[in-house]
C-alpha cells in the first residue's frame, strides 16, 4: 500500500498482518481520487471505517485541509497512528476511536461539517444502510458535500437512499465505488 499522488506520493503505508482488515487497494483508491479530482484540495474530510487510514491519508496528501478518522478496531487504530506519524501529518488529523454511528453523533454535537465523507465499511454486514440513516438524522455535511462509499458488488446500495442522490458508480472487479450527493431540502419535501 502506498500513497498514489500529492505531497507524500510514493510513500509506503503500514499494512495489517491479519486478514481481519481489508485495506482499499491502490487501484481502487486511485480510481476514487481520479474521479474526485480537485474536489479534495482544501476540504475537510471524514474517513469512516478508516481501517489503516489509507483513504484519509491519500486525501491529505492531495491537499485536504484536515481529516477525521473514525475506527474502533485496536489493530487498525495502531496502524492509523503509525501511518500518520510516519508521513508527518499529525497537525491535520483527528482520530475518533468509536464505531461509526456513535462517532457521527459526537461529530454532530461538536458542530462539525464535512466536505467529503469516505466510507469503506466491512462488506456484507448491513452497515451502509445503518450509516446512511445515521447521517440523515445527524447531518454533518452541507449541500455540496460528496459521500463516497466503497462496497462489494454483491452488496448494492439500499434501494431507498433517503436524502441522497447517486451521481456515479464505478465497478472495479468485485468492488463498487458509489458517489453520492445530498438531496436538496426542496427535493426532499417533494419526494416525501
Amino acid at each position: 500500500m502506498r500513497i498514489i499522488s500529492g505531497a507524500s506520493k510514493g510513500r509506503k503505508l503500514a499494512t495489517p498482518k491479519s486478514e481481519t482488515l481489508r485495506p482499499t487497494s491502490d487501484r481502487v483508491k486511485e480510481s476514487i481520487f481520479n474521479i474526485l479530482g480537485e474536489e479534495v484540495e482544501g476540504k475537510l474530510v471524514l474517513d469512516l471505517f478508516a481501517g489503516t487510514g489509507n483513504l484519509g491519508i491519500e486525501a491529505l496528501s492531495r491537499g485536504a485541509k484536515k481529516a477525521v478518522f473514525v475506527e474502533r478496531g485496536r489493530q487498525a487504530l495502531r496502524l492509523i497512528q503509525r501511518n500518520i506519524t510516519q508521513i508527518g501529518l499529525k497537525g491535520r488529523v483527528e482520530i475518533i476511536p468509536r464505531d461509526a454511528n456513535r462517532a457521527i453523533g459526537i461529530l454532530k454535537r461538536k458542530g462539525e461539517i464535512f466536505d467529503l465523507i469516505l466510507m469503506d465499511p466491512p462488506y456484507e454486514k448491513g452497515l451502509i444502510k445503518r450509516t446512511l440513516l445515521k447521517l440523515n438524522s445527524h447531518p454533518i455535511y452541507h449541500t455540496d458535500s460528496i459521500l463516497v462509499i466503497e462496497h462489494d458488488r454483491r452488496e448494492p446500495l439500499p434501494n431507498i437512499l433517503d436524502g441522497w442522490n447517486l451521481v456515479r458508480e464505478r465497478r472495479l472487479g468485485d468492488t463498487m465505488v458509489s458517489f453520492l450527493t445530498p438531496r436538496e431540502r426542496d427535493q426532499l419535501t417533494e419526494t416525501t
